[in-house]
């Protein structure tokens, strides 16, 4: 990985197949939201069931990018010091938060709202800002 900084000043921190995975989180996760709204608005307990889908497959695919931003933080120590870092504990929190959302999820489906609508828009946002930060790039030389 090829970790030289560019004009601008920025390296690229994910690797292609980690930006591949990380593609994924961000609109699984929305799908999650999207379902719980449309549950919510119409009590059609298909929707749970696809939100518990969706949020499966962002969990699932969410732990590969968990993984290989993992693998970025060690292999790469010196650019593990803040921004990368701080992808990697948002991306955490995304997971862990979409992990609650399928425990709230697996409740019979009358009794999931509204907090399941609450918990998939936390994993939402937080997989939103990982992606943000996982695709900005990071600066070559940061301060300590």
């Amino acid at each position: 990985m090829d970790f030289s900084a560019s004009p601008s000043g920025y390296v690229r921190f994910v690797h292609p197949l980690h930006a591949v995975l990380l593609a994924f989180v961000f609109p699984l996760f929305l799908g999650t939201l999207a379902a719980d709204i449309a549950y919510w608005r119409s009590a059609e307990i298909q929707w749970s069931n696809f939100a518990q889908w969706l949020n499966a497959g962002g969990l699932l695919v969410g732990g590969f990018a968990l993984l290989a931003a993992l693998v970025s933080l060690v292999r790469h120590r010196k650019f593990a010091i803040r921004r990368p870092a701080v992808y990697f504990v948002v991306l955490l929190a995304a997971w862990i938060v979409g992990f609650v959302n399928a425990l709230v999820h697996s409740k019979d489906a009358w009794a999931i709202m509204p907090e399941a609508l609450w918990w998939s828009g936390a994993a939402t946002l937080l997989a939103l800002v990982a992606s943000w930060l996982g695709y900005a790039g990071f600066p070559a030389e940061e301060k300590h």
